[in-house]
């Protein structure tokens, strides 16, 4: 199961408590269909990239590779040289079944490391080209599902994580900006056990694991790490 935006309630103690968003916030408006595209679009090139490059620090994502969502789905902005993908989840990158699948205002900028660039980034690139040829959800998570079955989809490679600082985020209309963390994925079969091995959500620990069954495909499990800062540096929200 994929654990990618959508997830559980659960309490951290690395200096402040933070509610993990999406399955248990609530959506203030109903997104039972797909908006027009260009909602999901952002109009200002420049304005993408710089917003993609905030999911890391600078050091990382001045260097990194960028991808902008256009009509045709991703394509390259700026060619990078440490391996890195920096880039803008839009809301179908969410579970099958969570209400905000739909929701035009999510901006999730990220950046990939070499091994989820080769091995994650293609099931991004995957869903938004099929969404923006108007593909259906049904449809859809039949392709994904179909795909992965076939091995047209990388396999999970080992060291795969993911960079998600923006302080411009906006996960989804409970959480919005949420708080800087960073995702490691596990091989799929991880689960609860790969949980205990990780000391995930154990009190005190930093370490979240996602359990809640929710619809996603993708043939992994994923942990978060929320930390301090954002990527600019300043200091995240205590609550």
């Amino acid at each position: 199961m994929r654990s990618a935006h959508g997830f559980a309630v659960l309490a951290l103690s690395f200096g402040f408590t933070v509610a993990l968003p999406v399955a248990a916030s609530t959506a203030t408006a109903s997104y039972p269909q797909m908006a027009p595209i260009a909602e999901y679009l952002i109009a200002d090139r420049q304005t993408e990239i710089d917003l993609a490059r905030s999911a890391a620090p600078p050091a990382i994502s001045n260097n990194a590779t960028v991808l902008v969502l256009t009509l045709h789905g991703y394509e390259t902005a700026a060619t990078g040289t440490n391996g890195f993908t920096c880039l803008i989840e839009r809301s179908w990158e969410n579970a099958f079944d969570n209400a905000e699948f739909w929701n035009a205002h999510m901006r999730a900028p990220v950046c990939y490391n070499a091994s989820a660039t080769r091995s994650v980034l293609p099931y991004t690139v995957f869903r938004a080209k099929m969404i923006l040829a108007h593909v259906g959800k049904t449809e859809l998570l039949r392709r994904l599902r179909a795909a992965i079955a076939d091995k047209k989809l990388p396999r999970l490679e080992a060291g795969s994580m993911a960079y998600m600082m923006s302080k411009q985020q906006y996960l989804n209309d409970g959480a919005k900006v949420w708080y800087p963390h960073v995702m490691v994925y596990a091989p799929e079969n991880a689960g609860a056990r790969g949980g205990e091995s990780w000391g995930a959500n154990r009190p005190g620990s930093p370490v979240v694991l996602d359990t809640s069954d929710r619809i996603m495909p993708e043939p992994w499990t994923l942990f978060f790490i929320p930390v301090g800062t954002w990527s600019d540096k300043s200091a995240a929200p205590a609550s």
